[in-house]
């Protein structure tokens, strides 16, 4: 029997297709895409090309998969704009005409070529000619790919307990998936909850948040954290481990009924930081009534061990003074940030006499003074002599859009300091004066420009100053205060008032950097924390599975903070909500053949993806797939060339430089 010998299958040929972007007039009005369009086709294994408009359109998608089959292409390569925005919609497109994804290169023309060029189009055209070469002499060597699946954890946590990780847990809670909610201090609510009246409507604060509060406590899938700290971050999107320290309330939670016995009993106060330090609390209590989780807490800085609380406390034995802090670890899905932000201490900026002018406040001392269950009882009082102001001057900007402290706006100052001088003058009338000495008054959302025109009738005069030369005095006698700055045009400012308050700068939370450093999550140069993409992805960060929400992205009002919690919700549910989550296979590939184990990948890896392991009798980099980034550092710093990127690989780059030199192959 004679067998027929099987002929071999012969590779499948390269057949690239060139679609060139004009872009309205971003890169036409530069480029010259009709010469372009021509020059690719002179490329090897260029079968089509052809300019079009607007080829991420519906309408440039579907003519780019209709080529692809009708020219039977295996490669595709776009020439036009930023892969960070577009690779991902036109790696949709070819897949949606059976052709992988990884098969597809874009050359950016119009950020490298056209918008950097402008004045030189035949130099612009000459450069992206060769961005394409480059781009079609890499297509050539792509590889079919396929996406890597890992397990999802339906678990979820938020960290930070302000308005916007309320409303993220709640609608997450509300959605079926377990929530644990991470809060610093002993109640979650955030500044919110320390507020009295929200701007523009000037209705109760708590009174909105407090009924959401409890909802939190309240909820079945909701599992409330507080009095906790994180202490390490560990795994990928879908594998998150987290390691939290309860730290000791020398109080057991599951027997405290919250009836306050104990703090009534308790002989000793200390200034309460809910109230600005102005007001007090006991050894033993919560930082405000309408806390949740309504769980006390002994400071033991201040406690004396009279074991009075012990004595009221009685049969519920809630009191333990001999907890510990604790450590436990969860496992999760997918984390929200939502941890707000601080208030800058102005103490430094000695012009304006805070921490040295007794009757010098900031506006959140002064929110205090105007709550009814404040320190005062809701009375706005110097704290001089404990009289009613008879003028209050208020300044604005004061640490933020300055140059030497933080450059940009706080953004709710403007309006935060309007309700302040709204209220104080529909309370007092006539009997008071308000000044507010400002730069430019900012009040562009909803309502804003109508609570500013309210503020005007209503008898409050705007003093319009320089950021420069202002600074305040005090009459040692009096102490009352003046308030010295000058007008645009040069001129003099004096104002003399009982009372000035600051809106001193919302600043970054102190803890922001090293959990940014946990999450291996960028912050900005302002030290807020970045998100992906500010426009279209403003909730994402770069972190597969980690989302933003609230002030700690950037500085923002409640009705912002909310939005984003929910938005930050409904990102994270889009993650949880699948079994599996599927990741770029561009993650870093390590031939153990050649891995010497110098661990010189593991110290440049700014994910933490790579670990050298024992592996039988020797030690070799493994890689973490869910973590690694695809950044390529790894296989650049490894000095046995060891690891290697797909579709980054040293023959595809070795081809884009002999391209661009000229020396590639020939058509």
């Amino acid at each position: 029997m004679v067998r027929k010998e099987r002929k071999k299958r012969e590779p499948r040929k390269v057949r690239i297709g060139v679609f060139v972007c004009q872009c309205g007039s971003n890169i036409s009005s530069v480029i010259d895409v009709e010469d372009l369009t021509t020059y690719a086709k002179t490329l090897p294994n260029v079968v089509h090309a052809e300019n079009m408009n607007y080829p991420c359109s519906r309408q440039g998608q579907e003519e780019i998969k209709d080529a692809i089959k009708k020219k039977n292409l295996t490669r595709v390569v776009v020439a036009g704009c930023s892969p960070r925005l577009y690779e991902p919609t036109f790696q949709r497109c070819v897949s949606q005409a059976d052709l992988n994804p990884w098969l597809f290169e874009m050359a950016n023309i119009r950020e490298f070529s056209s918008w950097c060029h402008p004045s030189t189009p035949k130099e612009a055209t000459e450069k992206a000619k060769e961005t394409v070469r480059m781009a079609v002499a890499k297509a050539k060597l792509l590889e079919p790919l396929q996406p890597i699946e890992l397990p999802m954890t339906k678990k979820v946590m938020i960290i930070g307990g302000g308005i916007a990780g309320i409303n993220a847990a709640l609608d997450l809670a509300d959605m079926g998936y377990k929530v644990y909610v991470v809060e610093k201090t002993e109640s979650i609510g955030g500044y919110m909850a320390l507020l009295d009246k929200t701007f523009p409507t000037l209705d109760c604060s708590i009174c909105i948040e407090g009924p959401k509060m409890v909802d939190v406590g309240r909820h079945p899938n909701i599992e409330i954290l507080s009095f906790a700290d994180i202490l390490k971050v560990e795994g990928y999107v879908g594998n998150f481990k987290v390691k939290i320290r309860k730290n000791p309330r020398y109080v057991i939670a599951k027997n405290c009924t919250g009836c306050g016995e104990c703090r009534d009993a308790c002989p000793i106060e200390y200034p309460n930081p809910s109230d600005m330090n102005m007001g007090v609390r006991k050894a033993i209590s919560v930082p405000f009534d309408q806390a949740v989780p309504l769980i006390y807490t002994i400071n033991r800085d201040y406690c004396i061990e009279c074991y009075k609380c012990v004595d009221a406390c009685g049969a519920r034995e809630a009191i333990n003074f001999d907890q510990k802090p604790e450590e436990i670890e969860v496992n999760v899905g997918a984390i929200v940030v939502s941890v707000g932000y601080d208030m800058y201490n102005p103490e430094d900026m000695e012009n304006y006499g805070y921490g040295k002018y007794s009757n010098v406040f900031t506006a959140l001392e002064l929110e205090r003074l105007l709550l009814a269950a404040g320190p005062t009882g809701g009375k706005v009082i110097r704290a001089s002599d404990g009289q009613k102001p008879h003028s209050v001057a208020f300044i604005q900007c004061v640490g933020s859009r300055d140059v030497n402290k933080y450059e940009y706006c706080s953004g709710f100052c403007c309006m935060y300091t309007l309700k302040h001088a709204v209220m104080l003058k529909e309370k007092y009338k006539d009997a008071i004066q308000i000044y507010v000495l400002y730069t430019d008054m900012r009040s562009g959302f909803k309502g804003y420009e109508e609570f500013f025109n309210r503020a005007q009738k209503a008898g409050i005069n705007f003093v319009r100053v320089k950021l420069e030369n202002r600074r305040v005095t005090e009459d040692p006698e009096t102490k009352n205060l003046t308030v010295y700055g000058e007008t645009e045009d040069g001129k003099p400012v004096e104002v003399e008032a009982d009372m000035v308050v600051l809106a001193n700068a919302a600043i970054p939370r102190n803890t922001a950097l090293g959990l940014a450093e946990m999450l291996g999550i960028p912050v900005g140069k302002d030290g807020f924390f970045k998100e992906c993409q500010p426009k279209i992805r403003p909730t994402d960060t770069e972190i597969p599975g980690i989302f933003l929400a609230g002030a700690c992205g950037g500085l923002k009002d409640i009705p912002y903070s909310v939005s984003q919690g929910s938005a930050a919700a409904a990102q994270a549910a889009s993650v949880l909500g699948r079994e599996s989550w599927a990741v770029e296979p561009i993650v870093a590939r390590v031939n153990e053949d050649l891995c010497s184990g110098c661990r010189v990948c593991e110290s440049v890896c700014g994910y933490h993806a790579i670990n050298v392991e024992k592996m039988g009798d020797k030690e070799l980099a493994k890689v973490a797939e869910g973590l690694c980034r695809g950044c390529g550092i790894c296989s650049s710093a490894c000095p046995m060339d060891a690891i290697s990127m797909p579709n980054y690989t040293d023959t595809q780059v070795v081809a884009q430089v002999r391209a661009v030199l000229g020396r590639g192959e020939k058509s």
